[in-house]
Parts: structure tokens; sequence; C-alpha cells
């Protein structure tokens, strides 16, 4: 992060100033930090006038949010050896799919257990958000709900107890404990 010096009128008096009169210039000139230089406006601000950025990107509509091009459904807990040709058969009769898309793991090939589908219209993804939810698709009960949500129902309630977060954390799989540097 780089200093400014804002300079200042050069005094007229001879007092204190050195060959170049530098020693003055540093004695009146003001040293700022960071950006904007606003800071004197934004202490004064309390906690409580704090704006809550996500309730503003809520718009105050909760619910369901169109994607660019369409309603995307997530479908979770797909069997790993379901196939494109099986979700757009169980789907498909609800209207036309838009897109579907199936991720597959890497290493096994498997699918990774979610899938993601478009409809042109909120009504047809309606339609299939309700009748999927619940229903069996190779084998397995699938659980359907809006890829995107806005407000509270796209908070994190029902997803607490779903395993580490992210980063730090330990989960079951592959967890790796480190042992304390000598000191």
């Amino acid at each position: 992060m780089s200093d400014v010096i804002e300079p200042v009128e050069m005094l007229d008096d001879e007092e204190g100033m050195d060959e170049d009169g530098t020693e003055a210039l540093k004695a009146k000139a003001t040293k700022r930090r960071g950006r904007g230089f606003g800071g004197d406006k934004l202490a004064g601000r309390s906690q409580e006038e704090d704006v809550d950025h996500d309730a503003l990107a809520a718009g105050g509509r909760e619910g369901p949010q169109r994607s660019v091009e369409g309603w995307i459904l997530i479908v979770t807990n797909v069997h790993e050896e379901a196939q494109e040709e099986d979700l757009q058969n169980a789907f498909s009769e609800f209207g036309a799919l838009k897109n579907l898309h199936l991720n597959l793991d890497r290493r096994s090939g498997f699918v990774k257990g979610y899938a993601l589908i478009e409809y042109e219209t909120f009504k047809e993804a309606d339609e299939v958000r309700k009748a999927m939810n619940g229903a069996e698709v190779v084998g397995q009960r699938v659980e359907v709900d809006w890829a995107f949500k806005k407000g509270e129902a796209a908070g994190r309630a029902g997803r607490q107890g779903s395993g580490s977060g992210g980063g730090g954390g330990s989960s079951s799989r592959g967890a790796r404990r480190r042992g304390r540097s000598p000191e």
C-alpha cells in the first residue's frame, strides 16, 4: 500500500528549514493511507446503520429465480450409474427439456449424484419439481428443487449438518491430520 502526501503551501519564514525546505513541508503535510481517503465519513457510522446486502439482493421477493435462459432445477441423489437418457425419459413427461447437465466423476466415470435440468417456462419447471420430488429414477429416490433461490428460502437451514463446508474442517473422507512443528 502506498502513502500519499498532500502538498501544502510553502511558508515564507525561514524558521526550521534546511537547505531545500523539506522540513517545513514534511511538518505541514498530511499523510493518508488506504483507498479513497474517505475514512472520516465512515468512522461515525454505527453498526445499526450498516446495510444488509443479502436483503437488498433478494429485492424483497423470496423463492425461485430465473437464470439467464430459463428455469433450472437441481436433481440430487441421482444413482451413480444413471445415464442422460434415463433422466430425459423421466423428466420430459412434463415438458420439453431445454438443457440437461449430468456431471461425471473423472476418476470413476460414474455420475456425481446430481443433475441440472433447465425448462423454458416456470410452469413446466414447477410441475416437474412438485411431481418428481421423491420419485424413483433408476431405482433411487431423487430430490428436486430450484437451483437458484433468493431470500430465506435460499438459506442454509436445510443443509446445516451436511459435513464440512470447505476449508479447514475435517471430514470423514481423506482427512489428514498434521502434527505440530517442533519448537
